[in-house]
């Protein structure tokens, strides 16, 4: 796994060692990251089920001013941390060891965020949960989930599918 594009285009991340942690494919996490190409420039981006933090990181290397990781897997947050390290991107970044549903649902500012991303476990109603949060506080002009093809959520802005994966942006 390593960040695509950007400044810190070609550097290698760790993974974690917990089978359960999916993270985004390269080629997933390239397209998502063009489709929001415009919208990158100097955002405070909020990285929600962070994992390894690849999607936070690849949004800096392309030109987020900032992103927030939330995550609660040890071995995911060990793997974060060290690839906040690779990148040294520790002063624009803050990790908060929150489950991502509360946290989403406890930001009741308007665009608090300029770009949120959620890539939960797949099938699982938390993205949902997300989404309602999103929808009722709106913390974030642009939401870009990623999930399952079958993982049937409401229609947003932008839907792309990749074989088993799916993005979809919502705009205000």
């Amino acid at each position: 796994m390593r960040i695509v594009a950007g400044k810190f285009a070609g550097r290698d991340l760790l993974g974690p060692s917990d089978f359960r942690v999916r993270p985004t494919a390269e080629h997933v996490r390239a397209a998502l990251l063009d489709l929001l190409a415009g919208d990158l420039k100097d955002a405070r981006v909020l990285d929600l089920f962070a994992g390894t933090g690849a999607l936070g990181l690849e949004a800096l290397s392309r030109g987020a001013m900032s992103a927030d990781f939330v995550e609660t897997r040890p071995s995911s947050l060990h793997a974060l941390k060290a690839n906040i390290g690779i990148c040294r991107m520790g002063k624009c970044t803050r990790i908060f060891k929150k489950d991502a549903v509360r946290f989403a649902a406890a930001l009741t500012t308007p665009d608090h965020y300029g770009i949120a991303f959620a890539d939960p476990p797949y099938e699982s109603r938390q993205l949902d949960m997300v989404i309602e949060s999103w929808q009722a506080n709106r913390f974030s002009p642009v939401l870009a989930v990623e999930h399952a093809v079958t993982h049937i959520i409401p229609p947003g802005a932008q839907h792309k599918v990749f074989d088993e994966s799916a993005v979809t942006i919502y705009r205000r």
